[in-house]
């Protein structure tokens, strides 16, 4: 009987190291402000910034839910064409293509979750700003909107 309990926590801290380990090792997300101006309104949110290729690889998979004021805004270095998609991602989402100056290119609303499809642009854009799905049409973003951040250099 003890050497049966040995063995399953044997077998159990095999299987558990290596999840911890990766656990230890995943980047940590810096937290922002942002600022998104429309016509009518400014709305802050707070988001997580993905800086990195392994930030940006991990995205918003295997989240279960999004606030309406929290997001991921997507840094890719320099303006250039952005596919994005939604593999592991179990929550719609709505994804505000930003060109270098802080205006909004595109937005691709509710995206459907776990899909491969790519969902981009051709025109060079420096970020990609991902929030719950509907947040942009509920509060009135649009494309041609002004997305406030250091990243634009435009922070008022």
């Amino acid at each position: 009987m003890r050497r049966h309990v040995l063995c399953l926590l044997l077998l159990a801290f095999a299987f558990l190291r290596p999840a911890a380990g990766l656990a230890l090792e995943a980047p940590l997300s810096k937290i922002e402000p942002l600022t998104v101006a429309t016509e009518a309104d400014a709305f802050m949110f707070t988001v997580e910034i993905a800086d990195t290729p392994e930030l940006r690889a991990r995205g918003l998979m295997f989240r279960q839910r999004l606030p309406e004021d929290r997001g991921m805004l997507f840094d890719f270095g320099s303006p250039r064409q952005a596919a994005m998609w939604m593999k592991n991602t179990y929550i719609p989402l709505d994804m505000l293509f930003i060109r270098e100056d802080g205006t909004i290119a595109y937005i691709a609303e509710n995206t459907t979750p776990k899909s491969l499809d790519r969902i981009g642009i051709i025109e060079p854009v420096l970020a990609v700003l991902e929030l719950a799905g509907g947040t942009s049409r509920k509060l009135g973003i649009r494309a041609g909107d002004t997305v406030y951040h250091r990243l634009f250099r435009n922070k008022e």
